[in-house]
């Protein structure tokens, strides 16, 4: 999968947040402390727990799901929607991730 952001936006507090998709090669190379700036607290703690008794090789497996599950969490969970992708293609996007996409109208 080409590297993607979308741009999701919450239709409640307008708050707007850009979301990678694909491999994370920030999650790859530091673990935890991408999770931490983007203010996702639960998973920081999850690749945290988990990097601390796999001696680190969590990270690589998390460099492949963490951006994922950020995007579900933040459709899901926080009501975020999706305004934009980068690449243009929100059916490629969706179908990569195996979640259909609430765009926002």
């Amino acid at each position: 999968m080409a590297f993607d952001t979308l741009v999701l936006k919450n239709p409640n507090t307008g708050e707007i947040k850009n979301a990678p998709v694909g491999f994370s090669w920030t999650t790859f190379f530091f673990g935890f402390f991408p999770a931490i700036f983007r203010g996702d607290w639960k998973w920081a703690a999850i690749i945290f727990v988990v990097a601390f008794f796999t001696i680190g090789a969590g990270n690589i497996v998390f460099a492949f799901i963490y951006n994922k599950f950020y995007i579900k969490e933040q459709i899901y969970s926080n009501g975020f929607k999706v305004v934009s992708s980068a690449k243009g293609n929100l059916q490629r996007v969706s179908s990569n991730l195996g979640i259909e996409l609430p765009v926002l109208q």
